[in-house]
C-alpha cells in the first residue's frame, strides 16, 4: 500500500538548476509525485523544454529564468514561486565545478566556485527561509556532493565549496529547526551528469575504471536515481529529519 506522507499534491517546489542533468532528473521526479514545481535556471530554452516535458507526463510545472549569483533574481523567484501562497520546499541544485591541481588553481577561480557554489546557494536558501519561517515551516534541500567528505585528487576548490554547503546545512538545521523548517543534503558521489567543469573529467577513461572499482556498485549514478531522495526530504516523509547530509554514491564512502 503507497504511504500518503511520500505524495507532493498541493505542495509548491522550487528546483534550481533544474534545465538538465541532475536537476532536471530531480524536478523530473517531484512533478510526478504531485507537486506544482518551480523549474528554476539560467537558460530559458532548456527550462521550458523541461516544464513542457513535465506537463505533457501529467504533472504541474512551469518554468522560472533566475541568476542564482543575482540576489534581487534569488529574491524574485522565491517571491514569484507561489504568489499569495506556500512555499513548501526548494531543491538547490545549481552548481559549477573545476578540475585543476591545487598547486595551479587561481584564487580567482577558487572565488568563482565558491561565489556559485557556497555564496548563492546559501542566498537561496536564506530567501526560501525567510518565507517558510514566516509560514511556519518548509524543508530545505542542498545538493553537496561526497567531495565533501572524502578528498578527490584536482578537486580542491569543488570539495572545499561542497564541505562549505554541509556545514550551512547543518548550521541552518539548528537554527530554523525550531521555526519549523528542514535542512538536509543529498550528496552524489560518481554520476553521469553534465555540470559544468566536469567535461574533461567524466570523459578521462582512466579516471572512469578507478572510480567504478572504487565503487561497490562498480558503476556511476544516473540522474534519476536522486529523485527519490529529494522527494523524500520534500515530503512530510522526512518530517523528523534535519541536518543530515545523506551520500547516494554506491557505496564509495563506505570504502
Amino acid at each position: 500500500m503507497a504511504d500518503g506522507r511520500f505524495d507532493l499534491k498541493g505542495k509548491t517546489v522550487i528546483v534550481t538548476g533544474a534545465g538538465r542533468g541532475l536537476g532536471r532528473a530531480i524536478a523530473r521526479g517531484i512533478a510526478k509525485a504531485g507537486a506544482t514545481t518551480i523549474v528554476a535556471g539560467r537558460t530559458a530554452a532548456a527550462l521550458q523544454e523541461a516544464a513542457h516535458e513535465m506537463r505533457q507526463a501529467g504533472g504541474d510545472a512551469r518554468a522560472a529564468v533566475f541568476d542564482a549569483t543575482k540576489r534581487e533574481d534569488v529574491d524574485r523567484l522565491v517571491a514569484e514561486a507561489a504568489p499569495g501562497g506556500r512555499l513548501d520546499a526548494i531543491v538547490i541544485n545549481h552548481g559549477v565545478s573545476l578540475s585543476k591541481a591545487a598547486e595551479e588553481t587561481t584564487e580567482a577561480e577558487m572565488e568563482a566556485v565558491l561565489a556559485v557554489n557556497v555564496r548563492s546557494a546559501f542566498s537561496c536558501a536564506q530567501a526560501a527561509g525567510r518565507r517558510m519561517i514566516a509560514q511556519g515551516g518548509g524543508s530545505i534541500v542542498f545538493v553537496s556532493s561526497t567531495a565533501s567528505k572524502v578528498g578527490f585528487a584536482s578537486l580542491v576548490a569543488y570539495g572545499a565549496s561542497k564541505g562549505g554547503v554541509d556545514q550551512i546545512v547543518r548550521q541552518l538545521a539548528v537554527e530554523w529547526g525550531p521555526k519549523g523548517v528542514r535542512v538536509n543534503a543529498i550528496n552524489p558521489g560518481y554520476t553521469t551528469n553534465d555540470m559544468a567543469g566536469t567535461e574533461k573529467r567524466h570523459a578521462d577513461p582512466a579516471l572512469n575504471a578507478e572510480m567504478r572499482r572504487l565503487t561497490p556498485m562498480q558503476r556511476r549514478g544516473e540522474p534519476w536515481e536522486f529523485a527519490g531522495p529529494a522527494v523524500f526530504f520534500c515530503s512530510d516523509a522526512s518530517s523528523f529529519v534535519n541536518g543530515f547530509c545523506l551520500d547516494v554514491d554506491g557505496g564509495y564512502c563506505a570504502m
